[in-house]
């Protein structure tokens, strides 16, 4: 159960429930991925590309955990759902 932050809180940043779970998985899958390319780059002597990982948005988080930080972002207002995503067929 999700005690920080709270349902509501996020609620009022994301209109559906399903949404907020499908904004919080993707965000968090990006936290790990940037959170694994960082360690990687700087215990290895072989070069890492950071440049297509989304790095974290806030100074300082209440979880360690990748879903916790996701949806302490989301309710920042920090991350949100694209209304309008460009596909790269369209341009």
């Amino acid at each position: 159960m999700i005690l920080y932050p709270s349902v509501d809180e996020l609620l009022k940043q994301v209109d559906s429930r399903y949404s907020l779970i499908m904004l919080a998985s993707k965000r968090a899958h990006e936290i790990d991925k940037y959170r694994t390319d960082k360690d990687r780059a700087q215990n290895s002597d072989k070069p890492v590309d950071l440049e297509q990982d989304k790095p974290l948005l806030l100074n300082r988080y209440n979880s360690t955990k990748s879903v916790g930080m996701a949806l302490e972002e989301i309710e920042a207002g920090l991350v949100s759902i694209d209304e309008n995503p460009s596909t790269p067929d369209e341009d």
